[in-house]
């Protein structure tokens, strides 16, 4: 276990430097499970594999004949455009509105949490009479009121943050025989992570099939994303191989691979195939599936489709992704759709295949129902604007690794014009030459800009106090004061990397509230993982509360100097002593009224000159 330990953290930091089957469906029998007027949905969607990482896409290096074999039974969109990163396209996905307007435009930072008022999939499902699951990666929050249980799913089982082993994750989480949350309760499990997501949503679809009740079953892997650790068996076959750029993220991918195949079967032994919508995406562009040489302008190993970008970029490899849409009887197999569409169009897709209804309280959809375009072809398909970013920042950026999509066009952060039709790589910029096109596409960002932008000074608050169980603030969900990258995985927490930040938080209940300020969380075994002599010796923990306010409407992203991030009349201020440096669990109690707070928590060495947040502060209402 130290071993795989110690490899998960040299990953993490390397992650943290750099962030054919037949053409038709032979459907099983139908059971009296499957005879339900509602269709059940399965969503598969894994974490940072592109367009470029499936064999059907023509990658050469990469085997995936079970997704080959779904591929052709399925109505592939391959104009399929989400964010190009984790979190803003989860936002996007759930409320079938654009992840900016979501309060999710980051990954870390309290910019990946989900805002109070929007309304999902998982909530539209619920209210119409599903069962909702959901097994893997959230990502859009950890705390009460942004949890998938929160925002409509029944059953949860899930890890933390974005990922396996980051900051918000149970502690010591490496991929293999982990602890996971399983409706709140932390649960050990025996195994792979992917391997854990799969058989918990086949218990899932057992029990919900032997009672004939239909179900939403959300299976989001954090695979392949990294640190890339796989089963060495998957990886094995990729190893040393000429075109390869790595083979544990290709073995990563491939099993996956194999779990579909387990997950196909499942479906055909239920006899719930005929009246299951099965789908299969991603989060956004591939993260290590292609390696390009800058110096000849080739990619230099593995296959990216032929896209310029990667995750992250605004170019067409950063948020182009696979979308498969089995669905016997209803959507054909194997057929391709080439009209633009995004993550912000399955909600109301959904809805309609489902005849549900959507979720009282939804907010205006940005998505659009693709039902007439799936079954009928896009002869009477009108064309439409589409808007792709990358934010990664604390305030909404204006113009910022942005794409303005039509059809036809890519307006690419404003300034440079891609024709598709006959520049489908991105490789010549004609702006100069079109410019009533640039002036046309600047117009409508400007539109979608206001519209997203709206509450971008709000905060998605943290609720502490709803009921009496404690609340962790994690250092991954600070805001930054001083700029720079939160704390966001366990090995910058080991590590002790100097942060200063605040936490925003909605105190749910008037009461009296207990803070402890901790080095570590309080789950796990810490005592394996000694504090780094990089860090300072912690003298004084510093608890301040005060009240919160909407960030400024125009935020300087270079500011040093915290009144230049501004909040309201101090609530609370306490300095104590730490006799115990290496445990740190600092304990403040006081009484606070319902309503927005600023939490700021910060350690000091005895000069006091060295400060630093702290990585964990609990929160609980003890009356």
């Amino acid at each position: 276990m130290m071993q795989r330990r110690d490899f998960l953290r040299q990953s993490m930091l390397a992650a943290a430097a750099t962030t054919v089957g037949c053409n038709t469906l032979t459907s099983a029998k139908t059971s009296p499970a499957a005879s339900a007027t509602k269709p059940n949905v399965i969503l598969v969607i894994t974490d940072d594999q592109g367009y470029g990482d499936l064999s059907c896409h023509g990658n050469k290096f990469l085997k995936t004949p079970n997704l080959d074999k779904l591929y052709a039974q399925s109505t592939r969109l391959t104009n399929y455009h989400v964010a190009p990163t984790c979190a803003p396209t989860r936002a996007g996905l759930m409320t079938g509105r654009y992840c900016n307007a979501t309060g999710v435009w980051h990954t870390i930072l309290g910019r990946s949490i989900l805002r109070r008022d929007e309304k999902t999939i998982a909530d539209m499902f619920t209210e119409n009479g599903y069962a909702t699951g959901f097994f893997g990666k959230w990502h859009l929050g950890d705390n009460y009121p942004a949890r998938p249980g929160d925002k409509g799913f029944q059953h949860v089982v899930r890890h933390g943050g974005g990922g396996v082993g980051q900051g918000p994750d149970y502690w010591g989480n490496d991929y293999f025989d982990d602890t996971y949350w399983v409706n709140g309760t932390p649960t050990k499990f025996k195994g792979y992570c992917t391997d854990i997501w799969f058989d918990e949503t086949f218990k899932f679809m057992r029990k919900q099939a032997k009672a004939k009740k239909p179900f939403f079953a959300y299976l989001s892997t954090n695979c392949p994303h990294g640190p890339h650790l796989a089963p060495e068996k998957f990886v094995k076959p990729y190893k040393g191989k000429p075109g390869v750029p790595n083979a544990d993220f290709y073995g990563q991918i491939a099993n996956i691979d194999w779990n579909m195949e387990r997950l196909t079967t499942l479906i055909d032994e239920l006899g719930i195939a005929d009246n299951t919508i099965y789908i299969f995406t991603t989060d956004n562009g591939t993260a290590g599936g292609f390696r390009f040489n800058k110096k000849t302008g080739k990619v230099a190993a593995g296959f990216n489709a032929g896209m310029r970008g990667k995750k992250g970029s605004e170019y067409e490899g950063g948020h182009r992704v696979p979308m498969f849409i089995r669905f016997p009887g209803t959507v054909s197999a194997g057929k391709d759709i080439d009209r633009l569409c995004g993550c912000v169009d399955m909600l109301p897709t959904l809805a309609t295949l489902c005849g549900t209804k959507l979720p009282a309280g939804h907010l205006p959809l940005d998505g659009k129902d693709l039902t007439p375009l799936i079954k009928d072809g896009p002869k009477n398909w009108p064309d439409r604007v589409l808007i792709s970013d990358s934010q990664r920042m604390e305030m909404l950026t204006k113009w910022r690794k942005s794409a303005v999509m039509t059809q036809r066009w890519r307006l690419v952060n404003g300034k440079e014009l891609y024709d598709m039709n006959v520049d489908p790589g991105q490789k010549k910029n004609i702006a100069d030459k079109k410019p009533a096109i640039v002036k046309r596409l600047r117009a409508e960002y400007e539109t979608w800009w206001k519209k997203v932008s709206d509450r971008g000074d709000e905060f998605c608050r943290i609720g502490v106090g709803a009921d009496d169980s404690t609340e962790m603030l994690m250092s991954h969900d600070l805001h930054s004061v001083k700029g720079g990258n939160s704390p966001w995985n366990q090995k910058a927490v080991l590590d002790g990397q100097k942060f200063i930040g605040f936490w925003e938080i909605e105190v749910e209940r008037a009461g009296t509230y207990e803070f402890k300020l901790r080095r570590w969380p309080n789950q796990g075994d810490v005592t394996n993982w000694p504090m780094d002599k990089r860090f300072f010796d912690i003298a004084s923990a510093t608890l301040e509360l005060s009240k919160g306010v909407p960030a400024p409407k125009k935020f300087n992203q270079t500011a040093k100097e915290k009144n230049e991030y501004p909040c309201g009349e101090s609530l609370f201020k306490k300095t104590n002593v730490i006799t115990d440096p290496a445990a740190v669990d600092s304990t403040f109690t006081m009484e606070l009224s319902a309503g927005p707070v600023r939490a700021e928590a910060l350690f000091a060495d005895k000069t006091g000159k060295q400060k630093a947040s702290a990585f964990y502060v609990l929160v609980r209402r003890v009356k």
